[in-house]
């Protein structure tokens, strides 16, 4: 089975993105080996991407940017279809609140934004579960997505 992991700083603590990550998590597995790696904040960004690229090292990752290229649903779908002919295991990577260094956009094989408004990132991974669960429906011909 093709894997999935999420990397991000922090802990989804808030309630409603906890839970909703848990669903969406649920859903993906009918399609994906789903894994999530919860880095601790870190005094220094720099630190926290030590700990990013420790997490993707030898895989294939997408960051999570606002400065990334538009990423549609479909386009989703199409990227991680593609990932996974090149891969058995593709990462998606949040950064903390001060964001990532130059080293992790430069590893990133792609930089991808979900639009250009900041959102915290507890509401960007409940975010990026629905929008893989989508993009999995989408691989799949199921209509979830509209």
């Amino acid at each position: 089975m093709k894997r999935i992991k999420i990397v991000c700083v922090g802990k989804a603590s808030k309630p409603f993105c906890r839970d909703g990550c848990a669903e969406y998590i649920k859903r993906l597995k009918g399609f994906y080996d789903v894994t999530v790696a919860e880095i601790p904040e870190q005094p220094t960004v720099k630190k926290e991407c030590d700990e990013i690229l420790k997490r993707v090292t030898g895989g294939e990752f997408c960051l999570l940017d606002i400065n990334g290229d538009d990423m549609p649903s479909e386009e989703l779908a199409r990227t991680l279809s593609k990932a996974h002919e090149r891969a058995d295991e593709i990462a998606f990577v949040i950064g903390g609140a001060a964001g990532v260094d130059d080293r992790v956009r430069q590893a990133a094989k792609r930089r991808i934004s979900f639009g250009r408004a900041t959102y915290p990132h507890q509401i960007a991974r409940l975010l990026l579960c629905e929008q893989l669960y989508r993009a999995a429906t989408i691989i799949k011909g199921i209509p979830y997505h509209k």
